[in-house]
C-alpha cells in the first residue's frame, strides 16, 4: 500500500524529515490537448505532396539560382542570403549560399550598419573568422554608440540581431545589445517593421527555432516593399510541402503511440507526443532527416514518460529496480519490475530495438551502443534526484549541476539526435558527444536553467526534487530574485560558448553542431515565460499550430 500526496499537499514527512519509501506522489498534469487530431486529420486531408506544385517548387528554384547571378554587389548578396535563410529555403541553396558569402568575405564593406551587422551575423553563422572590430567606427569620442544611430531601426535590427551571435571577450557587442533594446523599444513604428521588432525583442533569430522563425518571417516579409515575390512563392509552397511531410510523420508518431496507450495504463505521466514531435522538429525540419526524426521522437516520447515515473509516482525501492533493469539492458529483467513499469520498460526495448534494426540495415550498428549508454545515464541520475527527493535533501549547486545537467536530458537526446543522420555523423562524432564537450554542457546549462526558473514553483508544490533555485538560495543565503539574475547570466554565458564552438569549431562537422545548438533554441523558445512543455495548452499549442495544422495561403 503507498501513500499518495497531491500536487496541493507536497509530500508528507516523517519524524526525520524524510519521504516514506513507499511514498507516490501525483502531479495532475493535464491530458493531451491534442487527443487523436492528427490521426483524424490524415484521414480527412490529403498529405500526399503535389507532383505539380513539385515542378513548380524546382522551376522557383532555377530563379533563385539566377538571382545569385544577378545579385552582383556585396549589399544585394547579403540581402538576398539573409532573406533565403530567414524564409526557411537555405537547405535548398547551401552551395550557392557558401559561395556567396566566400565572396563577400573577401570584400570589404564600408556600410551602413545594417550592412555591416548583416554581414558580420551572416559570416559568423557560416564559420567564418569575422571581429567584431568592424563596429568601432560606430562609435564616438567617448566609445559611446552615436547617437544618429539612434533613428535607424533596420540598422539598429540589424546590429541587435548580430549581438546575439557574440562571444566571450566581445565587449562591444555586450554593449550593444541594451543599447540596441532600449531604442527600439522606445520608437513608434508603423507594420511591418513594427512588427519585425517585436518579434525580434521577443524572439532573436539566432536563439529562436528555424521553422517557426521561417513561419513568422514568412507573414512579414510579404508586407515589405522589396519583397521578392520569386522568393516569397517559392517559401510559401516550400512551408506547405514540408509541412504534409511533418503531418505525415506525426500521423505515423500518433499511431505508435495510441497503440502504447499510455494514457489509460500509466496515467499518471504527461500526454505529449505532440509536443515531442515539435520539439525535435525543432532540432531538425529537412526532409533527409526522416529517420532521426523518428527515433529522436519516440525516445524523447519515452524519456518523458520515464521522468514522471522517477518524478511522480515511483517509490524509491521500484525505481532501484527499474534503474537496474535498465543498467542490465536485459528484457528478461522485466518480471522483476512492476507491472506499470513492465509497460514502460517493454515499450522502452522496443523503440532501441526498431534503432538497432535500423542501424543494422545502414552499417552502423556501433551506434546502438552509445544511444544506450546515454539512457543509461539518464536513469542513473534520475534515480540520484530521487534519492535527494526522498530524503528532502538540498544538496550544494555543484552536486545539484552534476547530476541535474544530465536530468535534463540533453547530453543524451544530443547523442541520439546524430543516431539517424546518416553519413554526416561518423564514429568519431559519437566519441567526441560522449566527452561531454563545452557545446553540450553549454545546452545542457541552458536547458536545466532555464527549466528551474520556469518550473520551480509548480515542482515544489508537488514534492520534487530541490531546483537550483532552492540550492543556489541556500548555500549562498541569497534571495529568489538574486538567484533568478545569476542563473540568467549564467545562461548568457552558455550561448557565447555554443557561439564559440559551433561557428569556430574545424573538427567536428557544422551539420552535428547544428543540432546541438537547435536543441537550445528550443528551450530558449518553450522555457522563456513558462514551462511550455508541461503547460502544453497555452503558447506551444499555436506553436503547433502553426507548423502542424495551418496551412499558408499562396
Amino acid at each position: 500500500m503507498s501513500t499518495e500526496a497531491s500536487a496541493a499537499g507536497g509530500l508528507v514527512l516523517d519524524q526525520n524529515g524524510a519521504a516514506p519509501d513507499n511514498v507516490r506522489r501525483s502531479a495532475n498534469f493535464h491530458p493531451s490537448i491534442w487527443g487523436d487530431h492528427f490521426l483524424a486529420y490524415a484521414s480527412h486531408h490529403n498529405l500526399s505532396v503535389d507532383v505539380g506544385v513539385e515542378k513548380q517548387i524546382e522551376q522557383l528554384k532555377e530563379q533563385v539560382r539566377r538571382n545569385f547571378v544577378g545579385a552582383n554587389t556585396t549589399s544585394l548578396k547579403l540581402v538576398l542570403v539573409d532573406s533565403i535563410q530567414r524564409l526557411g529555403l537555405a537547405y535548398h541553396f547551401e552551395n550557392q549560399i557558401e559561395q556567396a558569402l566566400e565572396h563577400i568575405y573577401g570584400t570589404p564593406l564600408e556600410g551602413d550598419l545594417y550592412h555591416v551587422a548583416l554581414r558580420f551575423r551572416l559570416l559568423r553563422q557560416q564559420g567564418y573568422n569575422v571581429s567584431c572590430d568592424m563596429f568601432n567606427k560606430f562609435r564616438d569620442d567617448q566609445n559611446k554608440f552615436k547617437q544618429n544611430l539612434t533613428s535607424d531601426v533596420q540598422g539598429l535590427l540589424s546590429l541587435y540581431e548580430a549581438t546575439h551571435i557574440r562571444v566571450d571577450g566581445e565587449d562591444i557587442l555586450d554593449e550593444a545589445l541594451p543599447f540596441t533594446i532600449t531604442h527600439l523599444d522606445s520608437i513608434k513604428l508603423n507594420s511591418p517593421l513594427a512588427t519585425q521588432v517585436s518579434n525580434a525583442l521577443n524572439q532573436p533569430i539566432h536563439m529562436g527555432i528555424p521553422r517557426l522563425e521561417a513561419r513568422k518571417y514568412i507573414t512579414v516579409y510579404q508586407q515589405q516593399m522589396s519583397c521578392d515575390q520569386t522568393l516569397l512563392t517559392l517559401a510559401k509552397l516550400d512551408f506547405n510541402q514540408l509541412q504534409k511531410i511533418h503531418q505525415n510523420e506525426l500521423c505515423e508518431i500518433s499511431r505508435w503511440w495510441k497503440d502504447l496507450d499510455f494514457a489509460t495504463k500509466l496515467p499518471f505521466a504527461r500526454d505529449r507526443v505532440v509536443e515531442c514531435y515539435f520539439w525535435i522538429l525543432g532540432v531538425y525540419f529537412e526532409p533527409q532527416y526522416y529517420l532521426a526524426r523518428r527515433i529522436l521522437t519516440k525516445v524523447i516520447a519515452m524519456t518523458s514518460i520515464i521522468d514522471d515515473i522517477y518524478d511522480v509516482y515511483g517509490t524509491i525501492d521500484e525505481l532501484q529496480l527499474f534503474t537496474k533493469a535498465v543498467n542490465r539492458w536485459d528484457i528478461s529483467n522485466i518480471g522483476q519490475l512492476p507491472q506499470y513499469m513492465q509497460i514502460c520498460y517493454q515499450a522502452l526495448f522496443d523503440v532501441y530495438n526498431e534503432i538497432e534494426e535500423a542501424m543494422n540495415q545502414q552499417g552502423t550498428s556501433y551506434r546502438l551502443y552509445y544511444a544506450k549508454e546515454a539512457m543509461k545515464n539518464q536513469v542513473n541520475a534520475y534515480f540520484m534526484e530521487a534519492k535527494w527527493c526522498s530524503k528532502q535533501y538540498v544538496p550544494t549547486m555543484e552536486e545539484y549541476m552534476q547530476v541535474a545537467l544530465v536530468t535534463s536530458a540533453y547530453t543524451m537526446l544530443a547523442t541520439t539526435s546524430f543516431v539517424g543522420m546518416g553519413e554526416v555523423a561518423t564514429k568519431e562524432t559519437f566519441e567526441w558527444i560522449s566527452k561531454e564537450p563545452r557545446i553540450a554542457k553549454a545546452s545542457a546549462i541552458i536547458c536545466r536553467l532555464m527549466d528551474d526558473m520556469v518550473s520551480h514553483k509548480f515542482e515544489q508544490e508537488r514534492g520534487h526534487v530541490a531546483s537550483g533555485i532552492e540550492c543556489y538560495m541556500k548555500q549562498h543565503g541569497v534571495s529568489e530574485e538574486e538567484v533568478r539574475t545569476e542563473f540568467r547570466k549564467q545562461v548568457t554565458i552558455a550561448w557565447k560558448v555554443i557561439n564559440q564552438e559551433c561557428f569556430q569549431s574545424t573538427v567536428i562537422s557544422k551539420a552535428v553542431l547544428i543540432r546541438v545548438l537547435n536543441l537550445a533554441r528550443v528551450i530558449d523558445v518553450v522555457y522563456k515565460d513558462d514551462d511550455g512543455y508541461t503547460n502544453a495548452g497555452i503558447t506551444l499549442k499555436s506553436y503547433v499550430s502553426s507548423l502542424l495544422i495551418d496551412h499558408i495561403a499562396i
